[in-house]
């Protein structure tokens, strides 16, 4: 099969089943990083807010395929909004590291 032959065929699929079926070991990831308690907590909000944006990017695209006829991407405003919660759960994340790094160093400086 030669590439664009390739191309072709995985052009024909679907992929949100792939997306939907990516949300349980995400799940999960979240659940072990809670009872573990070994995550900062601010990086674990971080994450949560990850599945926030998810659903604000649903709730865009929905919109700007309704209002606007468009794509998401196509509409600046609401892609842009989208894209801000994704930046903010990405800097609570960092940050809930960051964070965590300097209380792992204080302990072990004692």
């Amino acid at each position: 099969m030669d590439a664009n032959a390739l191309l072709t065929a995985l052009a024909g699929i679907d992929p949100a089943p792939l997306f939907a079926a990516s949300l349980l070991p995400y799940l999960l990831f979240l659940w072990w990083s809670w009872r573990s308690g070994r995550m900062p907590r601010l990086a674990l909000v971080g994450f949560c807010m990850t599945l926030l944006f998810v659903l604000v990017t649903i709730a865009a695209a929905l919109v700007a395929e309704r209002l606007y006829g468009h794509q998401l991407a196509d509409v600046d405003a609401l892609h842009g909004g989208a894209e801000a919660m994704l930046t903010l759960s990405n800097l609570l994340v960092l940050l809930g590291f960051y964070r965590g790094r300097d209380a792992a160093g204080a302990v072990n400086k004692s």
